[in-house]
């Protein structure tokens, strides 16, 4: 019985959206398998290939976190210039190459200059995907909608990463094999299933030259509201940047937590948002985003501000909890309210925007947590964290309260 229901559960959200929209998901799914096949142990191959510390392996992840912001600048241009699909068949296809490339280069001058190549080019197709979803879904089927594509991306990663580790034992060329063709079985679906779904033009209006395209940051960044939206994100993703940089090392150098606790702790995140995090978004779905998200934001500082004062296994699994249910909030509503602050023609703009706002405390942040962690009592980093969480619910409950919203279906209007 109980079977029977889920299938049917199953089978209606299915038919709640267009087909199109279950493509993106596949092939999100079936591309971030490829990329957790790899990224663990990208690290453990660097230092192991090239015999070179931690501190060069910080040089690459900042070389790229630094050309992933023009890369976002381009891919978001050029997705409301010449499209979403052809942006993402693009981007595809040059992960495909640049992993190929990566198992093969012997000099690690050439490998930071891969960094480079990968993120301007590979990050230009992030806002060409979430520009589809907008494009597709109606507002009010948005924040579910981009919460699916959360799951299927969570679900890829507690699968990869479990084949890579046999995979790696083996042969790191062969990650990089297994991610090139992956992501080339990702571009083939995008090129035979996928329509274009950027607007199209109303009868009579020119087309933007690729100047204009680019000129157009220019009215993004003009757009107050939008603006402060951003840096109340940031405030959230330098709380955030702490999962999967500094919770480790802190847990494993002050409560001797192996690392194998620590990657429960990671599994038991991306778990629990497989499961629940649909639910969590149909029901956000049903209030003010700017509250869900300042709730979210409050349980995100509280989840991460536990950890400097707990100091058993259960609490620590307790703080991962609170953390997550924020986490469940606050991004799949965050994407949906960057599509009703962006005009149809420039969705791809204000997400290439969205995802540099989100790129640069994973920039700065770790610098920062690794100032605190080497020179302080490494706790102050957790007790800050809290503070930041509830400085950032007060921004988005500001927002709010600018925005005078009422249903979630009226962001659009009271933006505009």
């Amino acid at each position: 019985m109980w079977i029977t229901r889920q299938k049917n559960r199953l089978q209606d959200l299915y038919r709640e959206f267009p087909r199109p929209f279950w493509t993106l998901t596949g092939v999100t799914l079936i591309d971030q398998v490829g990329g957790a096949l790899l990224y663990p142990f990208f690290a453990l191959y660097f230092t192991s290939r090239f015999e070179v510390g931690m501190t060069q392996v910080g040089f690459l992840f900042a070389l790229y976190a630094v050309s992933s912001f023009a890369g976002q600048l381009i891919g978001g241009a050029l997705s409301d210039r010449i499209g979403r699909r052809t942006l993402l068949i693009f981007s595809l296809v040059t992960t495909s190459t640049s992993s190929l490339l990566m198992g093969i280069v012997e000099s690690v001058t050439l490998f930071y200059a891969l960094a480079i190549f990968v993120g301007v080019f590979v990050e230009s197709g992030q806002p060409a995907r979430q520009a589809i979803v907008a494009d597709l879904l109606p507002e009010d089927k948005r924040a579910e909608g981009y919460a699916i594509i959360r799951v299927a991306f969570n679900l890829a990663t507690a699968i990869g990463p479990a084949i890579g580790g046999f995979v790696a034992s083996r042969s790191y060329l062969a990650l990089f094999v297994a991610d090139a063709v992956i992501s080339l079985i990702a571009a083939f679906i995008v090129w035979r299933l996928m329509p274009e779904t950027k607007p199209e033009l109303v009868e009579g209006e020119a087309d933007e030259s690729f100047a204009s395209s680019f000129g157009g940051y220019g009215k993004v960044l003009r757009d107050r509201l939008f603006v402060l939206f951003l840096l109340a994100g940031m405030l959230v993703g330098l709380v955030g940047m702490n999962l999967f940089t500094t919770l480790g090392v802190y847990l494993r150098d002050n409560f001797d937590v192996p690392t194998q606790g620590y990657g429960l702790l990671l599994a038991m995140n991306a778990l629990l948002v497989v499961v629940f995090q649909i639910p969590v978004g149909r029901r956000a779905e049903r209030y003010p985003p700017m509250i869900v998200m300042g709730i979210g934001s409050a349980l995100y500082g509280i989840g991460f501000g536990m950890f400097a004062f707990v100091s058993t296994v259960a609490l620590f699994a307790a703080a991962m909890l609170v953390l997550t249910v924020g986490e469940m909030m606050i991004v799949p509503v965050s994407q949906a309210v960057v599509a009703r602050f962006a005009p149809e023609a420039m969705r791809g703009r204000y997400m290439a925007i969205y995802g540099m706002s989100w790129s640069l405390p994973i920039a700065v942040g770790p610098l920062m947590a690794g100032l605190v962690m080497d020179n302080a009592d490494p706790r102050l980093l957790y007790w800050g964290s809290g503070l930041l969480g509830l400085l950032a619910t007060a921004a988005y409950l500001g927002l709010h309260s600018q925005m005078r919203e009422e249903p979630v279906a009226n962001l659009a209007e009271a933006s505009d």
